[in-house]
């Protein structure tokens, strides 16, 4: 619909459903914003399986507004994950010029386990996407855990270079490992030493030795374990 302004020139008036283009766009972000908050909300207090129903309720939007902007879980989780992604990625690079490279590599590893843990049923959904076999691998919440193999596979490298880590030690492996310490004291909450417990596990196996042919050295040679 248009109308005439003084001389004669045509305006273009609000599109059909009464609001202009730039409205309807602020909207829409406003709404992607209240449903990320919303899913927050819902998937730490009932897990990543809360209902999305019920993530649409809490954000004040229909389903079909969550569907519009999240075409399934999949696509929702990762964008929620997508903060805490972005926080490890910025650490990782802020640990990429640690003096220490093992420790940096450790210090990742357990805000990553950190993060992992913050919603019930993460873990498990990132342990899925991670696997070579997943046939998930294309799906939204895989594709946000590629940038992360590539910040900790840099730090893995480091850690490899300064000959602190065994060479054939892979990063899909080493967050595989991550990711089922983070479930594993998901599972157990009465035990908040858990997941610090196994990692130090996971690095003992992790360490590089001097004679990489040759006999391991004895725990009272070698000194105290990771």
């Amino acid at each position: 619909m248009t109308s005439r302004a003084p001389g004669g020139a045509a305006q273009a008036g609000p599109r059909a459903g009464g609001q202009p283009p730039r409205q309807q766009r602020a909207d829409a972000r406003r709404n992607r914003e209240r449903l990320l908050v919303a899913a927050r909300a819902a998937f730490a207090a009932h897990g990543t399986d809360a209902s999305l129903e019920d993530v649409a309720k809490r954000a004040g939007v229909g389903i079909g507004t969550l569907y519009r902007h999240f075409p399934n879980r999949h696509a929702l989780l990762s964008a929620v994950f997508a903060d805490a992604a972005e926080q490890l990625l910025a650490r990782s690079r802020e640990l990429l010029v640690d003096p220490e490279p093992c420790a940096a590599l450790v210090a990742w590893l357990r805000e990553m386990i950190s993060h992992a843990g913050e919603y019930r049923g993460l873990s498990r959904a990132l342990m899925a996407v991670s696997s070579s076999a997943s046939p998930d691998r294309g799906s939204e919440l895989a594709r946000c855990g590629g940038p992360i193999r590539e910040a900790g596979g840099a730090l893995l490298t480091r850690a490899q270079e300064a000959g602190a880590v065994r060479a054939e030690v892979r990063i899909g492996d080493l967050l595989q490992l991550t990711h089922a310490i983070a479930l594993a004291a998901e599972e157990t909450p009465d035990d908040p030493g858990l997941a610090d417990r196994l990692l130090t596990l996971t690095l003992s196996g992790l360490r590089a030795y001097p004679a990489l042919d040759g006999p391991r050295p004895s725990p009272a040679a070698d000194g105290p374990r990771p």
